[in-house]
């Protein structure tokens, strides 16, 4: 897909109702749908957190999704595949503020840069114990990187042409923070294994692209 093609059907994406669980569940463990039903957030008192899912044209043109692979550290997220964002502060006005800051933090993207095409559906992480509110945007230029070497092991860069590809959604058997030895569905993408609540957003991105189509 190219980028002019993705930026026609992103003035369509505005305009559709969100899939949320009904995509996210497409890419979770079956123990980890059972763990989401079960939730009282209520109770449980979540950090907020906010991601920003950036679509930019590659050097050929090319619709490109940034992902981030984390650096190697101790907590439930390390050495991860994600989107650029992070844990929401007093100090920012809203999530799409937070979302921005972060986003310039870890790889140097200035919000102006930036067109927001929708706010997507949060995700619950029970793990870290964090709600994430993604939101999906654009920049008609690819971006001028600039990795935060504290928390940013390398830029994965991900055409969109392969996240609709169903040949890269694959299962794999994993020791994670919650179960040991399950299958778990994962996206096959640029040499890496995205799962977890990164994989549940981009199937909701997935599932709203190849609606707008």
């Amino acid at each position: 897909m190219n980028f002019n093609d993705f930026k026609h059907l992103a003035s369509k994406i505005q305009n559709l109702e969100l899939p949320g669980e009904e995509a996210h569940f497409k890419m979770s463990p079956l123990v980890r749908i059972a763990q989401l039903k079960s939730v009282k957030l209520s109770e449980r008192d979540p950090r907020i957190a906010a991601v920003m899912a950036l679509c930019y044209p590659s050097e050929n043109n090319l619709a490109t999704l940034l992902l981030i692979l984390r650096k190697t550290y101790q907590g439930v997220h390390s050495n991860q595949v994600g989107f650029p964002g992070g844990k929401a502060e007093v100090f920012d006005k809203d999530l799409l503020a937070t979302a921005f800051r972060e986003t310039h933090e870890e790889v140097g993207v200035e919000s102006h840069s930036v067109t927001v095409v929708k706010s997507l559906s949060q995700v619950y992480i029970p793990p870290s114990n964090f709600i994430v509110q993604p939101f999906l945007g654009f920049s008609d230029h690819k971006p001028q990187f600039i990795i935060q070497e504290s928390e940013v092991e390398k830029l994965i860069e991900v055409p969109v042409s392969m996240l609709l590809d169903p040949s890269n959604v694959v299962s794999e058997i994993m020791h994670t923070s919650y179960a040991e030895n399950i299958e778990v569905p994962t996206y096959n993408l640029s040499g890496y294994s995205v799962w977890g609540a990164t994989a549940m957003m981009l199937s909701e991105i997935k599932e709203l692209v190849i609606k707008a189509m």
